[in-house]
């Protein structure tokens, strides 16, 4: 949900800042991870309270991403770190919040978080598909649905995961022990972390 033509100005940052929390920054983190091999530019991810503010001359361009707009982290952390002369990208929710009124203040490029599609599954929405094309990335690439969806391996272990996965909450098991031994897949297995914690520990069902 935005637009290349708008955004071709901000390619040419070469220090971009995301700020955000869970499901709208973990998914970006994950792939800048993967693929920074191919990344030119410098990213900064701001996902917790311990950022101390940045003194540094750097220009920064900065991407705030809240779908409600009123994620407190976020708003902090926007509210230390953007400078008067930077470059903002705020994506949020087409309605009223504190996030949407502070970008609108700034005179800042507003994209809108499609609302129908949850934070933490939104990596290939705005939420994710704008950060990989700042990065430098072809945002088509990431959407091969259809050869997932033909590929019989994939589907066959995604049926078989969730069936023990129902099988085990049934049994009320609901611990998940996740073993990572490459510290280059830490930030997608937090991303996964999100993914199922925030998905089934809603209404008091973790």
């Amino acid at each position: 949900n935005f637009d290349k033509k708008k955004i071709i100005q901000y390619k040419k940052f070469k220090n971009l800042r995301l700020i955000g929390m869970g499901g709208s920054i973990l998914g970006s983190q994950a792939i800048y991870d993967f693929l920074k091999h191919k990344i030119k530019k410098n990213f900064t991810f701001v996902n917790n309270l311990q950022n101390k503010k940045n003194n540094e001359k750097k220009n920064f361009m900065n991407l705030v991403i809240s779908k409600s707009g009123n994620t407190i982290e976020t708003l902090v952390n926007s509210n230390i770190l953007i400078k008067k002369n930077n470059q903002n990208i705020f994506i949020t929710e087409n309605k009223k919040s504190y996030l949407k009124t502070l970008a609108e203040k700034m005179k800042s490029e507003i994209v809108h978080h499609n609302n129908f599609i949850g934070g933490r599954y939104s990596v290939l929405s705005e939420v994710g598909m704008l950060p990989a094309e700042l990065m430098g990335l072809n945002e088509k690439k990431f959407k091969q649905l259809n050869y997932l969806i033909k590929n019989k391996i994939f589907i066959n272990n995604l049926i078989s995961n969730v069936k023990s996965t129902i099988g085990l909450i049934k049994k009320k098991k609901f611990n998940s022990i996740i073993l990572n031994y490459d510290e280059n897949s830490d930030n997608f297995f937090r991303w996964y972390q999100q993914l199922i914690a925030e998905s089934l520990g809603k209404k008091s069902k973790g």
